[in-house]
């Protein structure tokens, strides 16, 4: 499941993004002393006292007139309440509470989204004792906080944690396998996952980014139950402008992390592009299943081998996800849209496949034979034994008594040895290689 969610909210210039640096202990926030300066929303993630979460910054870009800025700033408390399991309001102990912020603290009282203030800037003995002036905006305790140097941090986390929702390992490791359909705005993805359930769930329109919410449809296919989740259509970072469309990208980046395998779905006459493979290699690194599906094949002139050929320039672009299958449909007419699903299940179960030790050595051994793995410091590699220690995705440890002398053109050839016995098809298969005691071994 994805993980909790916390929202920085606030004004301009009171430091949001550099708290937001902080705890994810990232520069990816562009930090400047002028309000505004955050161009774009920024997603990290947060690891403290033993529990990870998500968190979003929502400084953003605010217009300059004082009421499009006014508006702007309720939009995205607003969105930040409905999506986030905790807000955190950022305040700045120098200039007080402002008409702004009651503003807000009024939007906040009446959610049912726990808050939590931090009263920014309080990086000495007289500003800690200043933040006890928030009090006023009536949401509980507050915490005066330094982004900058870091005090105060550790119990604001704590306070935190206490708020998320709890984990749900148990519902997990029970729950039906989850398929989300994503991609960029206008392919198809409502389409095609309206016919898969055959039912109007969600809107679907010739307007790109219709779908604005990630939308849950359970449905038994050939005796298997699954959720399909149709995500909101996925823009270029440089266009993500609106906090609406923002919170439709989280939303996508959320369901994908939820998910068991993800389709991504192309539109044929425009093929693959940048986004694309940036959000195919997300997925890869979360470690899920994935399947590439060419949509409006319908709409394509057929010439001699056009599947063949648009296949060979995907694979070209994607050298290192060979391993992804691709599928040509058309939601519309519903050609091969079955297949496609099934084809996601079958990359589903792929992600649980768990190979016998004694199967994996032998094929080690064999890729060993056939190509010696290069000289380390003059120094021979000898790879011991492997055995897979994880599914869900795979994960194959090998020992050896060098690991750091495993370059990574030889990694991806045992990859592509243990595809080529095992499948794996559409599963990224993640390597690592271990020491083993010299004592043991006598090496």
């Amino acid at each position: 499941m994805a993980e909790p969610l916390a929202a920085i909210v606030g004004r301009p210039n009171v430091g949001k993004s550099t708290l937001f640096n902080r705890l994810t202990e990232t520069r990816n926030a562009i930090v400047f002393d002028t309000p505004g300066v955050t161009r774009d929303r920024l997603f990290g993630t947060v690891e403290w006292g033993g529990r990870t979460f998500s968190i979003v910054d929502t400084g953003g870009l605010v217009p300059r007139s004082a009421e499009r800025f006014e508006r702007a700033i309720r939009e995205q408390v607003g969105l930040a309440m409905e999506e986030a399991d905790v807000v955190l309001l950022v305040t700045d102990v120098t200039t007080g509470i402002t008409v702004l912020e009651h503003e807000i603290a009024r939007m906040l009282r009446r959610a049912d989204t726990p808050v939590i203030v931090a009263a920014n800037k309080a990086d000495n003995a007289a500003r800690r004792l200043d933040a006890a002036a928030f009090y006023g905006l009536g949401l509980g305790e507050v915490f005066p906080v330094s982004s900058i140097n870091g005090m105060g941090t550790g119990e604001f986390l704590d306070a935190v944690i206490a708020t998320l929702p709890g984990t749900k390992a148990a519902a997990e490791n029970e729950r039906l396998p989850r398929v989300a359909v994503i991609g960029r705005p206008n392919v198809g993805k409502s389409l095609l996952c309206n016919a898969l359930a055959g039912q109007q769930r969600s809107v679907v329109t010739s307007m790109a980014g219709t779908t604005r919410d990630a939308v849950d449809t359970k449905l038994t296919h050939n005796g298997v139950e699954l959720t399909l989740v149709d995500t909101a259509g996925l823009r270029r970072q440089a266009r993500v402008k609106e906090n609406v469309e923002f919170y439709s990208a989280l939303r996508t980046q959320r369901a994908m992390e939820s998910c068991d395998v993800a389709i991504l779905l192309l539109d044929s006459s425009v093929g693959l592009e940048s986004q694309d493979i940036k959000v195919l290699k997300d997925a890869e690194e979360l470690g899920k299943g994935l399947v590439i599906g060419f949509n409006k094949w319908d709409l394509v002139k057929k010439v001699t081998n056009t599947a063949r050929d648009m296949e060979h320039r995907v694979r070209d672009r994607l050298p290192t996800l060979e391993h992804v299958p691709v599928m040509f449909v058309s939601a519309k007419t519903r050609q091969r849209i079955f297949r496609l699903l099934e084809l996601a299940l079958s990359v589903a179960e792929e992600r649980k496949q768990r190979i016998g030790t004694a199967a994996l050595n032998t094929v080690l051994r064999e890729a060993a034979r056939a190509h010696h793995p290069a000289t380390y410091r003059g120094r021979n590699i000898q790879l011991k034994y492997g055995t897979q220690i994880q599914t869900d995705p795979p994960v194959i440890a090998i020992f050896c008594n060098f690991p750091d002398g495993i370059a990574n053109p030889y990694r991806r050839y045992l990859e592509k040895r243990f595809r080529t016995a095992f499948g794996f098809d559409g599963v990224p298969l993640r390597i690592v290689f271990r020491a083993k005691s010299a004592e043991r071994h006598g090496t």
